[in-house]
């Protein structure tokens, strides 16, 4: 879902010495346990040890967090004031205190923590509820590590309970249930279906992997852009005195509206996007 994965040959930013390397092997760490800062495109992604049940030793985030505060002092700090950092946790859980803790390190080093790509419901739900961009799953993508072809069968829905303010986005490879508001500049992009149990006003995307069966459903529709598989549509020119649930779904005409109460497949279309 990265559309610009950095090159597996990539150097990392401030390299282990020679050194550095002998002294974390006798402290007990070897490469998977260390924390990397990979530069990208104008930005650093900050990619943490993938947790793994085989491994003896593994890092307790304690470590891990001092593991990060030791990098990020100890670098040449090449990076601009207030550059961009997507957050690579895997596999790893993070609750919201540890989100926290992570972005007061990154704003002390004079880095801002935009985006976290997880493979946790847990984590992205606490990441997206915390204000940040969310992807899921991504870090495998990112690091061009992948080793299974995906899979066809959709992911569990990701159910979140907050508004999504300007500049936040929310990928899911499956369906995405929001309570609360999408404000302009927002976007919800998911494999499967958008439910937002409010306001409508930024960007939904349905079925981005090309299921044109897939539905955008809100309390109050009033998106910047509508996308359903490829068919794409800008917000519906007439405005309603009242709003009521409506139900964006594809024909052959391309996407249609419908009141919510009188949705059947197919529908007959009250209002054209």
């Amino acid at each position: 879902m990265v559309s610009d994965s950095p090159s597996p040959t990539e150097p990392i930013i401030a390299p282990e010495s020679t050194e550095n390397a002998e002294d974390a092997n006798r402290g007990g760490l070897n490469l998977h346990q260390q924390i990397r800062l990979k530069s990208e495109d104008g930005r650093l992604v900050l990619v943490l040890p993938q947790t793994d049940s085989s491994t003896a030793g593994e890092l307790t985030w304690q470590e891990l967090w001092q593991q990060l505060k030791h990098r990020l002092n100890g670098s040449d700090r090449s990076w601009q004031p207030n550059t961009r950092v997507h957050l690579v946790a895997g596999d790893r859980l993070l609750d919201s205190r540890q989100l926290q803790e992570l972005d007061e390190a990154l704003t002390e080093a004079e880095l801002q923590l935009e985006r976290v790509l997880t493979r946790r419901r847990q984590t992205a739900v606490a990441a997206a509820t915390a204000g940040y961009s969310v992807e899921q799953p991504l870090a495998q993508d990112l690091l061009q590590q992948a080793t299974e072809p995906p899979a066809t069968a959709l992911a569990e829905p990701l159910y979140l309970h907050n508004t999504l303010r300007s500049g936040t986005e929310i990928r899911h490879p499956g369906t995405v249930v929001l309570i609360g508001d999408v404000n302009p500049g927002g976007a919800v992009i998911a494999e499967g279906d958008i439910l937002i149990w409010g306001r409508l006003r930024g960007v939904a995307h349905a079925g981005a992997t090309g299921n044109r069966q897939s539905l955008i459903m809100a309390l109050q529709m009033e998106p910047t852009q509508l996308r359903i598989a490829d068919a794409i549509a800008r917000a519906p020119s007439d405005k309603l005195d009242r709003y009521y649930p409506e139900v964006a779904y594809v024909t052959s005409q391309g996407i249609r509206i419908s009141s919510a109460a009188d949705f059947t497949r197919p529908p007959q279309p009250k209002r054209t996007a």
